[in-house]
């Protein structure tokens, strides 16, 4: 939903300096804080995910619960794509959200989404675009992203099918899993591939910084019930 990108961007733009890589979850005993990082985003009169650090098969994940429930945690970054281009993570669901439709505002809901935000030079977006972003740095600072990838776990849409998010055309949706639930699944994303091909047609430098990521899961459209879990997110150089 917009308001949550919003709010996540105005959370990384009020964030400490950012490092390059995001902290581990797995550093952290079950039941700890979040690692110092990560940041909890939540939404005015919209009930908050419950979070928590867990172990499964003896290593601790980040857990989430949404029921009616919207929100992320999110971790600042000041990554250089072009020196390690790859997102990797792993990531599973007890369920997929059943009523959930990405082409629409009222089912814009998942079992778990992953956001990677980037820092698009202001001056190659549109006079509108470019407006809002002015306005936005004006009063959160320069670091409010500019783009975003949102990676999802979906419940009828097939692996690969991207659209943008209904509520604005900053971000681009890229369905990585569609049911299945249950199993832990291992993805790795080539950040410099997704964005030219979402944004290319906009911006044809060399791909922007990463400012930060999130995770998280939504059903305050749908009001369903959904768990994901998600284990450590690594930045590492093509093979």
């Amino acid at each position: 939903m917009i308001a949550f990108l919003v709010a996540g961007f105005v959370a990384l733009a009020q964030a400490a300096p950012a490092p390059a890589d995001p902290a581990p979850f797995s550093a952290m005993k079950p039941g700890e804080a979040l690692p110092a990082g990560w940041i909890p985003l939540t939404l005015p009169k919209v009930a908050a995910p419950r979070v928590a650090l867990v172990a499964d098969e003896g290593v601790t994940v980040l857990r989430s619960t949404a029921e009616a429930a919207a929100g992320t945690v999110s971790h600042p970054l000041a990554h250089d794509v072009a020196a390690r281009p790859m997102l990797r993570w792993r990531w599973k669901v007890d369920r997929v959200v059943d009523k959930a439709d990405l082409a629409t505002k009222a089912g814009d809901d998942f079992a778990a989404r992953v956001y990677v935000f980037f820092d698009v030079p202001a001056d190659s977006l549109s006079v509108g675009h470019r407006l809002k972003v002015f306005l936005a740095r004006n009063i959160y600072g320069r670091e409010v992203p500019t783009a975003a990838l949102c990676y999802v776990w979906d419940n009828r849409h097939a692996p690969g099918t991207t659209r943008w998010n209904p509520y604005t055309d900053r971000v681009r949706t890229v369905v990585l899993r569609s049911g299945g639930a249950g199993a832990w699944a291992v993805e790795s994303r080539d950040l410099e591939a997704d964005f030219r091909e979402a944004f290319g047609a906009e911006w044809n430098g060399p791909v922007p910084r990463v400012t930060g990521l999130a995770a998280g899961n939504d059903t305050d459209q749908t009001g369903e019930r959904v768990t994901a879990w998600f284990g450590d997110f690594r930045l590492e150089r093509r093979p």
